[in-house]
């Protein structure tokens, strides 16, 4: 068994938003076991000095898409599968390096890079993977131009799609259980239009309501629950009033729809950074030009959106969304969250709020006693300036998911 005691840091305390200055942590076998300052070195343990560090709880992103290589995601779905693996193996890397030990996968990822990343086949974050996102015929998953004549989508058949396209309350009650079976940890629906498809405008509707509720009712059968795609007042309204437990991206919101989230106890996952990088970059990385033309119908009510969450109590987690060469910003949904909404919030966003919906309250996200060992040893108090955080992980000295280090800058 591993055991490693780390000494005399400053630990975040994301519940209460304080340090705990000069601090002991121990670790067994992947688990936070002790503390408290001072702890007696446990026989047979290393011991890492951390004096003058901050020492966090690793990073949970609640929505991303490892498998997505290119922000083109008709052509990512086309390419062959081994590329498309090969393509996701840095991606996920590369998260991890910048902190994130956990993330929700939002369509695309399986069990295989789950399980991958578990048993270290590759290096990268834990993931809870949703599979297949499920899309309505010409809905946001369904990646087909216009023709007069529709050929069968392949989507559900190649590892480079995001998504399946399936209809009628049969059949979609037959996809829950397939993802399910496949190994899903959430299920991840459609119900608006979007960005990165061709032909489904923002104000378009996923679903019908008894649609929706199998898809509801299946995933409540499995122990789990439903994701959902969703920008207007409208759809975000009618998801959640049937059952829908997180409602992804949300740039249009309105404040009597963040009311009624609140009252319902949904969650919501907005994704800013995503339509900045997108805006800025879109064009020249491949992004078509009919979602170009989209961009900005979400992008400039995003913040907006942000303030009249937080007002209403709406519970939210931190997600990125990112595709292709955009995937480097990802901590910079760090900024631009803690801009509108404080260093304090942000960070609990990215921890315990996060670890609340995946179903992981006091297993990830905080550094106590009988919580996986997920921990970052940061240069800098991210309390008082996010932007340690920031980048690449530059001032991430040690990361360590499930008490293995992953980087580690300091003698042991």
């Amino acid at each position: 068994m591993s055991s490693i005691l780390i000494q005399s840091a400053n630990v975040l305390d994301v519940e209460k938003l304080e340090l705990l200055v000069d601090t002991d942590v121990w670790v067994l076998d992947g688990q936070i076991r002790a503390v408290g300052p001072k702890l007696p070195v446990p026989e047979g343990a290393q011991t890492l000095s951390a004096r003058g560090l901050t020492l966090m709880p690793g990073l949970i992103d609640c929505h991303v898409h490892v498998i997505a290589s290119h922000l083109n995601l008709t052509y990512n779905s086309q390419q062959p599968n081994v590329f498309a693996t090969l393509r996701a193996i840095p991606i996920m890397k590369g998260m991890l390096m910048r902190g994130f030990t956990t993330v929700r996968d939002a369509g695309g990822a399986d069990w295989n890079l789950a399980e991958a990343t578990r048993t270290d086949l590759v290096e990268g974050p834990r993931i809870f993977a949703a599979g297949r996102a499920l899309s309505q015929t010409g809905g946001h998953g369904d990646g087909r131009p216009r023709s007069d004549e529709l050929e069968t989508c392949a989507c559900s058949t190649r590892v480079g799609a995001l998504a399946r396209v399936v209809d009628g309350v049969d059949n979609v009650r037959l996809a829950v259980r397939e993802e399910i079976m496949k190994g899903a940890n959430q299920i991840k629906i459609m119900a608006s239009g979007g960005v990165a498809s061709p032909n489904d405008p923002i104000h378009y509707l996923g679903y019908s309501e008894g649609e929706i509720r199998a898809i509801v009712d299946e995933a409540e059968h499995a122990g789990t629950y439903v994701m959902a795609h969703a920008y207007t007042p409208k759809a975000i309204r009618r998801a959640v009033d049937f059952g829908v437990r997180s409602i992804e991206h949300g740039n249009l919101i309105d404040a009597d729809t963040c009311a009624f989230m609140a009252e319902r106890g949904a969650f919501m996952v907005p994704t800013l950074i995503t339509y900045e990088a997108l805006a800025n970059e879109g064009a020249s990385l491949g992004l078509p030009p009919v979602s170009v033309a989209k961009i900005e119908t979400v992008r400039s009510q995003g913040q907006q959106a942000l303030e009249l969450l937080a007002k209403a109590g709406v519970k939210m987690a931190l997600g990125t969304d990112l595709l292709g060469d955009s995937h480097r910003h990802q901590s910079e949904e760090l900024r631009i969250r803690a801009g509108i909404l404080g260093a304090g919030a942000t960070l609990q966003q990215a921890t315990v709020n996060a670890a609340e919906l995946l179903n992981m309250p006091g297993q990830l996200g905080v550094i106590k006693p009988g919580a996986k060992a997920d921990l970052l040893l940061v240069q800098g108090n991210p309390l008082a300036d996010i932007s340690c955080l920031l980048g690449q992980g530059e001032n991430i000295l040690s990361i360590m998911k499930d008490g293995k280090f992953y980087k580690q800058s300091l003698p042991v």
